[in-house]
């Protein structure tokens, strides 16, 4: 992972949730998002081990069982390595970012059914897959909704929806739960919804749970 794979997100209006989703997901409110920056990839065990020495099987798998912290702590490191600012992304961002363009299409690819996906059936059987190795969206981004669950920066309440602000929304201003995003492997649906939301507490180190950088552009 370098610097060149920060994806410049255009920013924009979108219709953040999903109506027919769960409850967390609703009201559908429209949303605007300032032009961001979001690596094409999930962080790899090879990405991590630069930061914090690990013993690990496959460099290109995407790095699992950090916590928030952790995942923040590499974020400060890699500003200081990389001479920028580098962060987690909002749910709001991710949401953009993983819908790459469509408005209210459940998947990245629109609305095929998650079993239409490329080697779905043979996919993730003991574990997550290397980053990369499934089509990326259309503003090439790998692996938006599957392999493995995201941390997001925000703090999660269920019921944010009802009073999210209209600009740049950064979550409530606390919480006991910290907001994840996408899919994961061991899921018996391995692949989520845009719109699909989740969490667990940030010390909680779970084994399909990773994380990509963002930066403000």
């Amino acid at each position: 992972m370098t610097p060149q794979d920060l994806i410049p997100i255009p920013g924009g209006e979108f219709l953040m949730g999903q109506e027919d989703g769960r409850d967390e997901e609703r009201p559908v409110h429209r949303v605007v998002v300032a032009p961001f920056r979001l690596c094409r990839f999930q962080v790899t065990n090879a990405d991590f081990a630069a930061f914090r020495q690990f013993a690990y099987e496959c460099a290109e798998l995407p790095v699992t069982s950090v916590s928030w912290f952790d995942a923040v702590d590499y974020c400060r490191w890699l500003s200081a390595e990389w001479q920028m600012a580098i962060r987690l992304p909002s749910e709001a961002e991710w949401e953009f970012a993983a819908r790459g363009g469509q408005e209210q299409q459940p998947y990245p690819w629109g609305d095929r059914p998650v079993t239409s996906r490329a080697g779905y059936a043979d996919r993730w059987l003991r574990g997550p897959e290397p980053v990369a190795t499934s089509a990326p969206n259309a503003y090439g981004l790998f692996d938006m909704c599957e392999n493995v669950h995201e941390w997001c920066s925000d703090w999660y309440d269920p019921r944010y929806y009802t009073e999210s602000p209209a600009e740049n929304p950064q979550g409530p201003a606390t919480g006991t739960r910290r907001a994840s995003r996408g899919g994961a492997w061991r899921h018996h649906i391995k692949i989520a919804r845009c719109a699909a939301r989740s969490s667990i507490p940030p010390e909680f180190r779970y084994a399909d749970y990773g994380f990509r950088v963002a930066a403000s552009v």
